[in-house]
């Protein structure tokens, strides 16, 4: 069943929320960077037998505002506070993937009577300099425009875009969702400069914010991730934090692994 949509307008920002239904504590689930709420449609069919589920669009993305004045860490963190006041959600398990994870934990920092549960994917605090300064990673913000700037524009058909995104069709099915209809063919939900900008300010250092976090927290990666030693600095640096490593993943762990994600998440839970 597809899910129903709020809207909201946040300081002159519209802001789109899929409800997914279900019954018992709130989860909100975070997409990551150039994503799109109902990439969680798989997780939402199960993760509703058990709980009310909610999947907020960022700002910047599909049916939320396409080109914000604001798109810094903490115009998103406010946005989701403001999704869970509006909708009456207190206290809400929190579960983020990649820059989505980002904004979860810090939500969680800023508004602990908020959050009972956390659950961060594929994200981290970042990296830090020996004297606590933020590093900027020029590379990373390069990757993505080279990636986004490859996509055709427009994708012909939704077949050319499955076979574009290609890997495994979960994934695939899940990028084509977010694709927007035009008259021409299918074009991202997003502007590469938007999605560039948003990256920019989640290239710092948020480990006080981490450290601060005071619920039970869950940290989820793959199991061959780049820097496996970050994932062990983030468990030292919070004693409330668990971790877990998907096999078979690709960053989009939840779209390649369905199973061994959906074991996860409802150990975590239950």
């Amino acid at each position: 069943m597809p899910p129903r949509w709020h809207q909201i307008d946040r300081d002159g920002t519209a802001l789109a929320c899929a409800e997914y239904g279900g019954g018992g504590t709130p989860v909100i689930l975070l997409h990551g960077l150039a994503g799109h709420a109902t990439e969680w449609n798989e997780t939402a069919s199960w993760l509703t037998t058990s709980h009310r589920v909610f999947a907020p669009e960022s700002r910047g993305h599909g049916r939320s505002e396409r080109h914000p004045g604001d798109v810094s860490r903490n115009a998103h963190v406010v946005d989701v506070i403001a999704w869970i006041e509006h909708l009456s959600l207190d206290p809400v398990t929190l579960v983020g993937q990649s820059l989505g994870g980002q904004t979860a934990f810090l939500v969680a920092a800023r508004r602990q009577d908020l959050v009972e549960k956390l659950v961060v994917i594929e994200a981290s605090p970042g990296p830090c300099a020996a004297n606590g300064a933020p590093v900027e990673d020029d590379a990373t913000i390069r990757r993505v425009r080279q990636w986004l700037e490859g996509w055709p524009k427009p994708f012909p058909s939704r077949d050319a875009a499955t076979a574009f995104f290609g890997r495994n069709d979960t994934w695939a099915q899940a990028w084509a969702d977010g694709l927007e209809q035009h008259s021409d063919g299918l074009y991202p939900s997003f502007d590469i400069d938007v999605i560039l900008d948003t990256l920019k300010g989640a290239t710092g250092s948020f480990w006080d914010e981490w450290r601060a976090i005071e619920c039970p927290t869950l940290v989820v990666v793959i199991n061959d991730r780049e820097n496996p030693d970050l994932a062990r600095q983030m468990l030292a640096e919070q004693p409330r934090a668990s971790l877990v490593e998907i096999p078979d993943a690709g960053h989009d762990l939840h779209l390649d692994n369905p199973a061994a994600w959906r074991e996860t998440l409802e150990t975590f839970l239950d």
